[in-house]
């Protein structure tokens, strides 16, 4: 992958089933250099993006499940996008339904002019893409239901100049080469020496990854999948003061449920969402999550935009 591609979160909707003033219903964006993915695209998802200037040009889109407010957006989305003479095939990506849910598009919309295509995508299914990859994991909502983790693939290690120098690699093109993974060949005391990336590259560095719930209750059996992300956008419909009783009957999760999620899974980031429309703050979400994760947690407001730094390790 490209050492220099930027990672940027942006939420575009950040609401529970129903809209409010100031909250559209789910819409997370993940831009990963020139690449854009939609997790889940709630009705307003257009106005969001132009409101975010990010523009239409989406790579794929992800649906975590088969409610209105994760996926009413897509049907305008894509007749703006034919409307705009997209010619690039887009797919979109669920748990079973999307074929069917596909057919529909193309039964209200038949004159779209680029391929849309459906994948059904179960616990474990990965996509993979240019430097990185979207892994689905199953969630608990009363359906089926998927969460993704976006993970990019593993980076190099770092380059060891001195050593490198040390062992007689003149500074310039060979350097590249061995950062590439090229073992090289230099001339040293007048015998010809095969220096390979082992000997001046450090351990390889893990990618960045961010994790999207999706709608459910707690998931407790996937920690081995969800740790160390850099970001963990948790659900917290309810807060708990007047919610727990709640969420466990609709499969939602509570704030301080998120945050006993986050302190099994140690992410550096917990983004809290899909707030209940009943909820004009969300300080109390904030502090309920705080009893168990002592990490920084975030309650984003539409349009609030994450971006990911490259770890140093």
């Amino acid at each position: 992958m490209a050492g220099g591609e930027t990672l940027f979160v942006h939420f575009l909707g950040t609401a529970g089933a129903l809209p409010t003033p100031n909250r559209n219903p789910s819409c997370i964006m993940i831009r990963r250099g020139s690449d854009t993915l939609l997790f889940d695209c709630g009705e307003g998802a257009q106005q969001q993006m132009m409101r975010a200037k990010t523009g239409f040009t989406v790579n794929a889109i992800f649906v975590t499940h088969w409610h209105a407010d994760h996926y009413l957006g897509i049907f305008g989305l894509v007749e703006t996008m034919a409307f705009n003479g997209r010619t690039e095939p887009l797919t979109i990506y669920g748990p079973s339904g999307v074929d069917g849910f596909v057919e529909i598009i193309h039964r209200l919309t038949p004159k779209i002019p680029f391929v849309l295509s459906a994948v059904e995508v179960a616990d474990g299914d990965v996509t993979l893409f240019d430097g990185y990859s979207v892994m689905a994991f199953k969630t608990y909502h009363g359906l089926e239901s998927v969460g993704y983790i976006l993970e990019e693939d593993m980076r190099p290690g770092r380059f060891n100049r001195e050593e490198a120098v040390a062992l007689g690699v003149p500074p310039g093109p060979l350097f590249g080469k061995l950062q590439r993974g090229e073992s090289v060949r230099i001339v040293r005391d007048g015998a010809e020496v095969v220096i390979s990336p082992e000997q001046v590259m450090g351990e390889r560095r893990r990618g960045r990854k961010v994790v999207y719930t999706g709608d459910t209750r707690p998931v407790k059996n996937k920690n081995d999948l969800l740790e160390g992300a850099d970001l963990l956008i948790h659900e917290a419909t309810f807060d708990e003061e007047e919610g727990s009783a709640r969420a466990k009957e609709v499969w939602h999760s509570t704030a301080r449920e998120a945050g006993m999620v986050a302190a099994a899974v140690h992410p550096k980031i917990l983004a809290l969402v899909h707030f209940s429309s009943r909820y004009t703050s969300t300080a109390n979400h904030l502090q309920d999550a705080r009893e168990f994760f002592d990490g920084e947690i975030v309650a984003p407001a539409d349009l609030s935009v994450i971006e990911i730094p490259f770890s140093d390790v």
